[in-house]
């Protein structure tokens, strides 16, 4: 078998299928990788969402069968959108992260990977391949560093020259000894823009991100926000781009060659207040399709909350309030009552001192507590 002809075939009909970038790599351990993730479980740093067991994100040999080499994938996504509505008094929006505009990446590189394995198996019938894309095993960016589809940056994104950072990632191991690619040289050099403006020193240091502080990770969570980290999220909804948007290596990169990674402007960056009230299936029928959505429609009202009170909008006031008096989960009331203290007011006090006499939940008096003593603070 001619394996080098047969890589230079796959190359061309990745091309054909909207693959934008490929490389290939050996199955060999991740060492470096391994070393890393280490240290970032005795540092306390991991988000809780990765695949727990260090060596199966490392040895690929623990989750697939005599291994030869792994194939990695990137598909550019636009970091500009089209016709964005505008944020205004009384209709303040939200914002999704650009990684979550467009159809759910993990249907769209699942799709070309699909597609890739078909044809891997149509010239070798009897290849055995396994493909995944960010929750599987293997860590998306280690292999794709490996396999020269870009440099590992001190943002802890994959930066390519082409596309930037703004590229979905997905790999496929394979049965088949086809010849790695080389890595690429770091470009990153001296500046460490990413680091300097992270807005909750997440990253600690280029290439080590704390994700316990990362806004990405917290918008993702269901409990309350810790306070520090409430007047950090601003208007974020789903995601984090802050270290993407001042990388140099982003600058003037915007791309659009895949229908489906477009963004509806009133999903991508929604009205907040009718966030408030969203019923489950209207959520699902509006948000389903995007990546942010998969946590479901809590941890997206939580934000919206924070971003009125970020926004300090007092025309969102009676939904707060309404959310604060007859909404069924703790987290959600407690939130409306300390975004009702943010933005303050004689109403916002009344209501709050209201809240108090009727509120039973513990967690929730504390929250309201907290609003009164900011709206206090801000007369």
């Amino acid at each position: 078998m001619d394996y080098q002809k047969l890589k230079e075939e796959i190359i061309i009909y990745s091309k054909e299928i909207g693959i934008d970038k490929i490389g290939f790599t050996t199955a060999d351990t991740f060492s470096e990788m391994k070393n890393r993730l280490i240290r970032q479980a005795e540092l306390g740093f991991q988000s809780g969402f990765e695949e727990p067991d260090i060596n199966k994100r490392v040895h690929p040999e623990q989750i697939f069968p005599e291994p030869r080499s792994i194939i990695s994938i990137a598909i550019a996504y636009p970091s500009k959108m089209k016709d964005a509505p505008q944020s205004k008094r009384g209709e303040r929006r939200g914002i999704f992260a650009r990684a979550s505009w467009g159809t759910d990446y993990h249907v769209i590189l699942r799709d070309r990977l699909k597609q890739l394995e078909e044809f891997i198996n149509s010239k070798v019938p009897e290849v055995v391949t396994k493909s995944m894309v960010d929750t599987g095993e293997l860590a998306d960016r280690a292999v794709a560093e490996r396999a020269g589809i870009g440099w590992s940056g001190k943002n802890c994104s994959i930066i390519t020259p082409e596309f930037g950072s703004y590229v979905y990632l997905g790999e496929m191991i394979t049965s088949l000894p086809f010849e790695p690619d080389t890595p690429m040289e770091d470009r990153c050099g001296a500046c460490n823009k990413c680091i300097d403006v992270c807005p909750t020193g997440a990253l600690v240091a280029g290439g080590q991100l704390n994700a316990q502080r990362c806004i990405a990770f917290l918008t993702q969570t269901k409990g309350f926000l810790p306070d520090e980290f409430r007047t950090k999220i601003g208007n974020r909804l789903y995601g984090c781009d802050t270290c993407q948007t001042v990388c140099p290596e982003n600058k003037r990169k915007d791309f659009h060659f895949h229908p489906e990674t477009e963004p509806d402007p009133e999903i991508a960056k929604p009205l907040l207040k009718p966030l408030l009230s969203i019923g489950n299936r209207e959520f699902k029928e509006k948000f389903g399709h995007v990546s942010g959505s998969w946590r479901g429609k809590k941890p997206i009202q939580r934000n919206a909350i924070l971003a009125l009170a970020h926004y300090k909008d007092e025309t969102a006031l009676p939904d707060l309030i309404k959310v604060m008096k007859e909404d069924t989960r703790p987290v959600i009331r407690g939130t409306a009552a300390w975004a009702i203290g943010k933005i303050g007011g004689q109403e916002a006090a009344a209501e709050l001192h209201l809240a108090l006499e009727a509120e039973n939940d513990q967690e929730v008096i504390n929250e309201i507590r907290k609003g009164l003593q900011l709206q206090e603070a801000s007369q």
